[in-house]
């Protein structure tokens, strides 16, 4: 690992976002010099690819900690209004019934 893919790497990645999104905006302007918009779309790439780095880690992360609770690894929608404060799996009953699994199987 190079020192600039090292330093990247330990940028957070709310921050790495942040910096994407100043970059996103400044470009969109359209009043930057050529080089200065090579290097920021440059530095535009390298922040995308660390972000979906970091955003693919944690989804398998995630999806090993639901296996570990017990689960075979299916996700479960995120509900942010929910009391619960611990990851669980939906138990095998919460699974769609033969009527609503055929009604998935029509293409219309």
């Amino acid at each position: 690992m190079t020192a600039a893919q090292q330093k990247n790497a330990a940028i957070p990645f709310e921050k790495a976002l942040e910096e994407l999104e100043e970059i996103v905006d400044q470009m969109e302007q359209g009043d930057m010099p050529l080089d200065k918009m090579i290097q920021h779309f440059e530095r535009g790439c390298a922040l995308s690819k660390l972000c979906r780095k970091k955003l693919s880690n944690l989804e398998k992360k995630i999806e090993l900690l639901v296996k570990d609770n017990g689960g075979d690894g299916e996700w479960e929608d995120f509900d942010a209004s929910s009391e619960r404060k611990t990851a669980a799996v939906k138990p095998a009953e919460e699974t769609l019934s033969d009527e609503e699994d055929q009604e998935e199987d029509l293409l219309f």
